[in-house]
């Protein structure tokens, strides 16, 4: 069959190109945007020769609500809502820092308590997100349902503890200025301890069930690879980065609250592929829980409800405050230009936009089946990057 210079025929989801060098086919498939694969609304196209991928372009903006745009139209307290939505999987983290980031500008002192519980529940968050992340991920290489019920399992207990924190299952809306919005329950502690004991015990079974099972192992290992250089050169951020031996972590190079005092490590890999990705999260999940009990050893008993939003006052300055917290996914940043009762500008750093953005990298001249492995390993959420 002859391919003339611009031949293009358009098939089913997929379109056949002339190669200039050897007058050979490559055909560009659509992947998505679908649910779950693509993890969201992230439409994928991909050149491939045979099976083998020769290029990769995401495509976003399916999902986008401007919600910087928005939370300069709201007084600071009432963009809660919109900023926890920006990662439905861990919601928490991203309130967490655009509290830090109010507080900063009007100048109030968290509660030391308040700091501490602050902890407690970033850290909990932190493993319900990877919870969920392990969960799918496995679900991508379309095996183990088991996993990806052991996973949910996990993560459902979790998500209990935080809902009787905060009075909400998914979106909390649970941070003041200067505190929470709620008293902790009484038994907070207790239920505190017998959840992280929980955890350690049903995390640990999980590298049996999957680093034993040799369809796990084959499309995980030397699977998207990324390069130290690269992963710096390219602002790789969170498990991504870490898994390329890059040991960085705003909770240990930056530290807030109080993670100067609590002894923890910092998991690093040196490999860069889907596998250590997966490692470094794991590990990570037994880390906070490490840190769990170091803050409920030390937490002292006190009030941690912040100031009443009558009592909120103008900014302290006017210059850019900026803001920046270990989410989750990795390294995340709010900049915000104050204004009396609103942010004047605010601007979202997403890790998720930056990991998203190295696929291009990561997939060239793999096959076209591990495509969903390296972009299950990257862990994004869309509305993240939609913003």
């Amino acid at each position: 069959m002859e391919y003339l210079h611009h031949l293009e025929r358009i098939t089913y989801g997929a379109r056949i190109t002339k190669k200039d060098d050897d007058l050979m086919p490559i055909m560009r498939i659509n992947v998505g945007p679908i649910h779950p694969s693509t993890h969201g609304v992230l439409r994928i196209v991909v050149d491939v020769d045979g099976d083998t991928i020769k290029r990769v372009e995401p495509h976003i903006g399916f999902l986008h609500r401007g919600v910087e745009k928005l939370m300069e139209t709201r007084m600071y307290m009432q963009n809660l809502p919109y900023i926890e939505k920006l990662d439905y999987a861990a919601p928490l983290s991203w309130d967490d820092l655009y509290i830090a980031t109010v507080e900063k500008a009007v100048g109030i002192e968290v509660k030391e308590t308040a700091q501490y519980a602050r902890m407690i529940m970033l850290e909990f968050q932190r493993i319900a997100s990877h919870l969920l992340w392990l969960g799918t991920f496995v679900n991508d290489l379309g095996q183990m349902f088991t996993m990806f019920m052991w996973a949910f399992r996990e993560r459902a207990v979790t998500m209990k503890f935080l809902e009787d924190v905060t009075g909400s299952r998914m979106f909390y809306v649970n941070l003041r200025l200067g505190g929470l919005v709620r008293e902790l329950p009484a038994n907070f502690k207790d239920e505190a301890y017998k959840l992280a004991d929980y955890l350690e015990d049903k995390i640990s079974e999980y590298p049996d069930m999957l680093e034993k099972n040799s369809i796990f192992m084959e499309r995980t290992k030397n699977i998207g690879i990324l390069k130290k250089d690269d992963a710096i050169n390219y602002g790789a951020t969170g498990p991504v980065v870490r898994a390329s031996g890059v040991e960085y972590d705003v909770r240990k190079n930056l530290p807030y609250y109080f993670y100067n005092k609590i002894k923890f490590n910092i998991p690093v890999k040196i490999n860069g592929d889907s596998y250590d990705r997966y490692r470094v999260r794991y590990e990570e999940m037994r880390e906070s829980i490490k840190i769990i009990r170091q803050v409920l050893d030390i937490m002292p008993e006190e009030n941690a409800i912040g100031l009443p939003i009558k009592l909120i006052g103008p900014p302290a300055k006017s210059e850019v405050v900026i803001s920046e917290r270990e989410l989750p996914r990795g390294n995340g940043i709010v900049y915000m230009a104050p204004d009396k009762q609103k942010p004047y500008r605010i601007a979202l750093k997403s890790p998720c936009f930056i990991n998203l953005s190295i696929l291009p990298i990561l997939a060239k001249d793999i096959k076209f089946a591990d495509l969903f492995s390296i972009l299950g390993s990257l862990d994004v959420v869309m509305a993240e990057i939609d913003r």
